[in-house]
């Protein structure tokens, strides 16, 4: 059950926190796994590309499709995150924001597609977040960023049916990564453990989700065992939104 033996799966964003967790799953499960990432990451193959830029991601691509022949999973994980308000947001984090989460979800659709199309078989995993259905203070840019992330997942969703291309998307709440330490010790400094508490009751269930519950969401719906499920965001969020509104 959830054997990815002989499959080929592209991760973005893999070196660090959730991708990292995700990768290893996938690669655990017989997965071979390929992260296009700035930074390596020993456990799988690595290919240093800027997501952003539509030129570098056509290359990677290509150097996939010419070494494996095929592209049987895609996971646009990579992203930044931004805290503030419309006010406090400039032109400059805005375009970022866009250029990265945005952008960069849509250079690896786009520069997959075509091999998926021909395969006729595919599946694509965007991940998006809570912001994306719920109002959050001090996240204007980001809220955002994975509005477009999730109405993306369902335009493909509806686009690539006819070719067996799945499209779904993950919706977290609060996870614990190396993230929400750096958070923490750069604005919080004395006060960690009080605020990384006081972050965990935020959800209903009252902790934050670990790396390997997310990256377990994702091997489902990357497996065949989720063939019948396309245009769906999945939130993993401890109860957030339902026991929060």
């Amino acid at each position: 059950m959830f054997s990815l033996i002989n499959k080929i799966a592209v991760i973005t964003g893999g070196s660090s926190g959730i991708g990292t967790s995700i990768g290893r799953t996938l690669k655990q499960q017989g997965a071979t796994v390929v992260n296009f990432d700035r930074s390596p990451y020993e456990e799988f193959d690595t290919i240093e590309v800027d997501i952003s830029k539509q030129s570098e991601v056509l290359a990677a691509s290509k150097t996939v499709i010419e070494k494996h022949a095929r592209i049987d999973i895609l996971i646009n994980n990579a992203g930044i995150s931004f805290i503030g308000n419309l006010e406090s947001t400039s032109e400059e984090d805005l375009d970022k924001l866009f250029e990265v989460n945005v952008k960069g979800a849509y250079n690896c659709m786009y520069a997959i597609i075509g091999q998926m199309k021909q395969q006729n078989h595919g599946v694509i995993l965007n991940m998006c977040s809570i912001a994306a259905t719920l109002g959050l203070a001090d996240r204007f840019a980001y809220s955002a960023s994975k509005g477009a992330i999730r109405a993306m997942t369902f335009a493909m969703a509806k686009d690539y049916l006819k070719f067996n291309i799945r499209c779904n998307c993950i919706s977290p709440a609060r996870v614990h990564t190396p993230f929400v330490e750096d958070y923490l010790r750069v604005n919080y400094p004395g006060q960690e453990k009080e605020m990384f508490e006081q972050l965990s009751q935020t959800q209903p269930i009252g902790r934050m989700g670990t790396p390997n519950e997310i990256a377990a969401l994702a091997l489902y719906l990357c497996s065949d065992e989720a063939g019948f499920i396309t245009g769906t965001d999945y939130p993993i969020d401890g109860g957030f939104i339902k026991l929060n509104t």
